[in-house]
């Protein structure tokens, strides 16, 4: 038997870009797939997708900022599949780009609600039923932002390092109870928010500045959270994976 199979993972955010890509690798490996997100005909697309390889899934519309909706989705997955294996904490947005003296405190609370909210309360409720099963794997979408500072992105900076931080804490929390969390740090995505926050020729600029001369697809960012759930990364918690072309070597 695989390594995936009859196993369960959940994708938040898994209505496009690098959350459905990740849905779809974790179906191809034999995992059934949960998706979550508040877009219902993106995720059905998502979900059609996975089946049309022959593989589980289903979607579960969710507003990762509200307590009472993540619990609903835990217990909705252990209702359809009877436990959770893996989690992908993948849901997030750019907020509005600008100098942080021109921001807002609603774009404050966007942001952060979003980025690092969702992931806490994510963890919150999947963590308990990891549990109750022996054991899991969760990863954190982060990013380079978390790692390094960019201007004009003040805020989800300021969310995506808050991410890592929570991610080194929860995984020393549960270090001995063979629950695995790590984050991804990915830099310049090609994805359609990447080109929200910078537009065409703004995109092309900060390929440009990725020493490999290129952004990432999506599932090279799928690729490397597929592995850290596998048992080839178990001896690995509380890291930050970065994917990143060499960005932040430079």
């Amino acid at each position: 038997m695989a390594e995936f199979d009859n196993k369960v993972a959940l994708v938040t955010g898994g209505s496009s870009g690098i959350g459905r890509d990740t849905a779809l690798a974790f179906a191809q490996k034999g995992a059934k797939v949960i998706i979550a997100s508040r877009r219902v005909k993106e995720s059905k697309q998502t979900v059609e997708m996975i089946q049309a390889t022959g593989s589980e899934a289903f979607f579960v519309q969710t507003d990762i900022t509200q307590a009472v909706a993540v619990e609903n989705l835990i217990n909705q997955t252990v209702a359809t599949y009877g436990r959770l294996d893996y989690a992908f904490n993948n849901a997030g947005t750019e907020g509005i780009i600008g100098r942080a003296i021109e921001q807002t405190e609603e774009n404050w609370h966007q942001i952060i609600d979003t980025n690092l909210k969702g992931v806490w309360l994510s963890m919150k409720y999947q963590i308990p039923q990891m549990l109750k099963q022996g054991g899991g794997a969760i990863v954190n979408n982060a990013s380079i932002a978390g790692l390094i500072g960019f201007a004009n992105i003040s805020i989800y900076s300021a969310s995506k390092h808050g991410v890592i931080g929570l991610t080194k804490s929860l995984a020393l929390e549960h270090a001995k109870e063979n629950i695995r969390i790590n984050t991804v740090c990915g830099a310049g995505i090609d994805t359609d928010m990447l080109t929200r926050a910078f537009g065409d020729k703004g995109k092309a600029d900060y390929a440009a500045q990725h020493p490999i001369g290129r952004l990432a697809q999506p599932k090279e960012l799928a690729s490397a959270v597929v592995w850290l759930c596998s048992d080839a990364a178990s001896f690995i918690t509380g890291h930050s994976l970065t994917v990143d072309g060499g960005f932040t070597v430079q």
